[in-house]
């Protein structure tokens, strides 16, 4: 039995943040949030958006993928604030091999080093594993990121290995990209540490 395709409407709610489906009216509050930072865009093959028009290109670009059905993106959701801190993306969805991945995710740089990152992961993964049935899921990042790679090592994803000359940056130069995965089986422990650091604050 394959797994569940990820429905572009769907909205994950926790006690930090609310993930609902991205959309041109989170264009202004996202700019406010992360554009213009050029450390929020560092590790993404684009150019740092300097203005709302900018980030609109890539916000719709993002909108393209999931129109397609080749995505579902969530605009990120501080519920201290109400306000829109980054995106997330799940990508590269294939129900029948049961795996999906997670990318293209930014937060602005205010919710580095809170709650907003677990818990957006510890959403997007029970509802991968537990609603979606998948037996896999996957992260790619810049191998000179290592603060991504720790980050999603904290989640109990295992360094799969590396893809050599695997992205171009937007400043030319070749990424090699590392490849990180948690499967379903892993999944249990994964969501006990996470749950745990939650609590923990």
């Amino acid at each position: 039995m394959p797994a569940k395709t990820p429905a572009s409407t769907t909205t994950l709610t926790g006690a930090h943040v609310r993930l609902e489906p991205l959309s041109r009216d989170h264009l202004p509050g996202l700019f406010l949030a992360g554009g213009r930072d050029e450390e929020v865009w560092r590790w993404l093959t684009v150019t740092p958006p300097e203005s709302e028009e900018e980030l609109g290109e890539l916000l719709d670009a993002r909108l393209a993928e999931v129109a397609a059905g080749a995505a579902v993106a969530f605009a990120v959701i501080d519920l201290a604030t109400g306000k829109p801190v980054g995106w997330t993306t799940y990508l590269d969805i294939a129900p029948v091999d049961e795996r999906l991945e997670i990318g293209w995710t930014w937060y602005a740089r205010s919710v580095w080093r809170s709650a907003v990152n677990t818990e957006s992961k510890l959403l997007l993964l029970t509802h991968a594993f537990e609603d979606l049935g998948m037996g896999r899921v996957q992260w790619k990042t810049d191998h000179l990121n290592t603060r991504s790679q720790n980050a999603i090592a904290r989640l109990g994803a295992q360094r799969e290995g590396v893809l050599r000359r695997h992205r171009l940056r937007a400043d030319g130069s070749w990424r090699d990209s590392v490849y990180f995965s948690m499967l379903v089986d892993e999944w249990p422990a994964a969501k006990a540490r996470l749950t745990n650091r939650l609590l923990e604050g």
